[in-house]
């Protein structure tokens, strides 16, 4: 395991019961000696589900059976495993899926479209599933509480330096509610739907339909604003699930109730937080960096040029190297395709504005943005100036610098 990332926040946060929820871990031996990599999630009967998955078309064989399993709306049992990704390992991979899938479902005593699966890890090794199904008994018999939080975030980490989760309390109508979830994340970080896997539970009732407008609509805000190297998945899985079994409140029918307004920001600020953390572990990471993008022509094109930003080998390299180079930024943004108007082009690092009128100011002083770029977190924001100035696209994406142990990291992953 890595030292700990520089970024990593102080502790894991304490994280309640929800009820309905019983969750732990337990070591099957698939990869990792000494250390837990399975995961095991017991839902109440009767909890609705949503998921938002990687859109890659090397998409796992665990991703395949959750798109077709996510139709039925329930879950009953969610199982992840570490250490072996289960893709691009054809039909012996679709066959330990459903191995796997089958023995949680005897073992639950629900339909096999109530099991969810998820594995990360090593592509194109066949997976041996009778390690995982051997284990799974016991884990349920012993390893389930309401507490297993921190267990079950540490046995689904590959790369990832520190266990990841967080936890906020929502209102709806007066009623208070709880949403909780755990993610991993640290290489292959780039989502399009990050290797990014993440599992968020509440104890509030909420029907799929409107739980998976939820999940869309806070996914889109915060694991698709984030990049660690600009590469996306084969397993990337985001799950919400919906017990049910917390305090009556009123019903909840479509997206927009107003009394659901809580919950939809509460979500959001779960879903960035676990979605920054998995940046500030990006692999061989020293530096967390928000780009904030305005004026573009609309906020799609935003983000489009964020990402270019923040995934541009040479503006990481200049944030590692702490390298007050903004040449690399007008670089990026001039390569990303979309509409900018160059003698509009504002750029600014840690509030010091570089760049007015298409040219770098005047009266611009190095020494403020180069101290800047020594500490931590780093903000750079750039105005495109489109469709004249009027352009109104925004958008603020997160990523992280490029060091030698991202290299380091990854030419020894195998071993």
């Amino acid at each position: 395991m890595a030292k700990k990332s520089p970024l990593a926040p102080a502790r894991f946060p304490a994280i309640p019961a929800v009820k309905g929820v019983r969750i732990g871990a337990a070591r099957c031996g698939l990869r990792y000696r000494g250390r837990d990599d399975l995961m095991l999630a017991e839902l109440a009967s009767g909890t609705t589900v949503a998921g938002v998955f990687t859109t890659s078309s090397m998409a796992s064989a665990p991703v395949e059976w959750c798109r077709a399993a996510l139709k039925g709306g329930r879950v009953r049992a969610i199982v992840v495993n570490s250490g072996n990704a289960n893709a691009f390992t054809g039909a012996p991979g679709v066959a330990s899926v459903g191995r796997t899938v089958a023995a949680a479902a005897k073992l639950f005593g629900c339909p096999r479209k109530q099991v969810f699966v998820a594995s990360t890890g090593v592509i194109g090794e066949f997976l041996e599933d009778k390690k995982i199904t051997a284990a799974l008994p016991k884990l349920r018999a012993k390893g389930l509480s309401a507490e297993g939080w921190k267990a079950a975030a540490g046995a689904i980490r590959t790369t990832d330096t520190f266990s990841k989760g967080a936890v906020r309390t929502a209102d709806i109508a007066g009623t208070s509610v709880t949403i909780a979830g755990i993610a991993k994340g640290s290489g292959m970080i780039s989502p399009d739907m990050a290797t990014s896997l993440s599992f968020v539970f509440t104890d509030a009732r909420i029907p799929a339909p409107v739980l998976q407008a939820a999940l869309r609509r806070a996914n889109d805000k915060s694991f698709n604003c984030i990049s660690a190297d600009s590469d996306t998945s084969t397993s990337d899985t985001v799950l919400l699930s919906a017990t049910g079994k917390g305090a009556r409140h009123e019903l909840v029918a479509r997206l927009g109730d107003a009394h659901f307004k809580d919950f939809r920001r509460q979500l959001d600020e779960v879903m960035a937080d676990l979605a920054q953390q998995t940046v500030r572990d990006g692999e061989g990471a020293s530096k967390f960096v928000t780009i904030d993008v305005t004026g573009a022509a609309d906020n799609g094109a935003a983000r489009r040029i964020g990402f270019t930003i923040v995934n541009s080998p040479l503006v990481k390299t200049a944030i590692a190297g702490e390298d007050a180079n903004w040449g690399r930024i007008v670089m990026a943004v001039g390569k990303s395709g979309e509409r900018v108007e160059q003698n509009r082009l504002k750029i600014s690092i840690g509030g010091v504005d570089i760049t007015d009128a298409g040219r770098v100011r005047p009266d611009y002083d190095e020494a403020p943005v180069a101290a800047h770029l020594k500490g931590k977190e780093i903000g750079i924001a750039v105005d495109v100036g489109a469709n004249g100035g009027k352009g109104r696209g925004r958008a603020r994406v997160w990523g992280c610098d490029l060091t030698h142990d991202y290299i380091d990291i990854n030419a020894s992953y195998r071993s």
